[in-house]
């Protein structure tokens, strides 16, 4: 518990001297037609989220042990991932090149993390391999393609982490695994305190990136060792996994463009529908404690029935995209 809130205090500590520096250096983000903010706000909030959750990383070694080598390696991948995050905040790369870097990345860490597994034949580790470092890939997109309103992508991040750091603590299976949820769970709850809408600071690609690229790889090592079964980890995160599929394959079928900045997410046309962020960041909490946290549940309690529940997870989201597009 001393870690999760050093983290969390810290935190809001880093973000908010983040803030005060962003500002006076002019690292903003100067909203345009396609943006869902009013005002110029500081962006980067992700460095400072990082650095204290690296800490809390720190502190729980030396109160609790050395950390598994998978969650060393995860940390760094993370890092690097946050300083391209910053180049990219500060100066734009071009969308090539954050591919290739991204698919490095993932996919690096996909073998390292893998490479005792157990299967018949060198092409299935290398199939498994691939297709592991393509879910980190999508998943760290996504992340951050859903970070465009306020609260949103930390909310969801608290949600994630702390339904599965419960879920494997209850089954008997935490240890390590569920403080490293909460300890990111924490880090975003302090950046929430300047994110909450109306935001003050936003976390940008430095924040976005390797939060979705944490999450997946938390469900690959959830599975690799038996701690958390990884379908509880697609229920959890189901709504920014519907949310950024649907409007990606929607876009693909349109013949738009899949690089340009856009406004067409089901979280953008419902915050301009209501007119406010916050009512859309209730929404998600609502679904994600009532619907999609107890489907989790479920899937540890009866894993024969997985794909009976994962269906039955995403046919209201479903059903909501479909309405929501309508919305101008």
């Amino acid at each position: 518990m001393t870690a999760i809130l050093t983290t969390l205090l810290l935190s809001a500590i880093f973000c908010g001297l983040y803030k005060q520096l962003a500002q006076a250096r002019q690292f903003l983000d100067v909203p345009n037609e396609r943006s869902s903010h009013l005002h110029p706000t500081p962006r980067g909030g992700g460095v400072a989220l990082l650095l204290a959750f690296t800490a809390g990383l720190l502190l729980s070694a030396v109160l609790y042990g050395a950390w598994d080598e998978s969650f060393v390696a995860l940390s760094i991948a993370a890092l690097v991932l946050m300083v391209l995050g910053v180049f990219d905040d500060l100066q734009g790369l071009s969308v090539r090149l954050r591919l290739v870097l991204y698919s490095v990345i993932c996919l690096l860490l996909a073998a390292f993390l893998l490479h005792g597994v157990e299967t018949e034949s060198t092409p299935q580790v290398w199939a498994l391999v691939l297709l592991s470092a393509l879910a980190l890939l999508w998943t760290l997109n996504l992340y951050n393609f859903m970070d465009g309103i306020d609260g949103l992508a930390a909310l969801q991040a608290v949600l994630a982490c702390s339904g599965a750091a419960l879920l494997s603590w209850v089954t008997g299976h935490g240890g390590h695994y569920a403080l490293f949820c909460l300890l990111l769970a924490a880090a975003h709850c302090g950046f929430l305190v300047w994110n909450y809408p109306p935001a003050r600071l936003f976390m940008g690609d430095a924040g976005s990136v390797p939060t979705g690229f944490l999450l997946a790889a938390l469900a690959l090592i959830g599975a690799q060792h038996g701690l958390l079964n990884p379908v509880c980890w697609l229920i959890l995160l189901a709504v920014f996994i519907t949310d950024a599929t649907w409007t990606l394959m929607w876009r693909m079928v349109s013949g738009q463009s899949l690089t340009q900045p856009h406004r067409s997410h089901a979280y953008q046309r419902l915050s301009r529908y209501w007119g406010s962020h916050l009512r859309v960041d209730i929404l998600l909490l609502a679904i994600s404690t009532f619907w999609l946290l107890p489907l989790a549940s479920a899937v540890q309690l009866w894993p024969d029935l997985s794909l009976f529940l994962v269906i039955f997870a995403y046919l209201p989201l479903l059903y909501g995209m479909a309405k929501i597009a309508r919305l101008a």
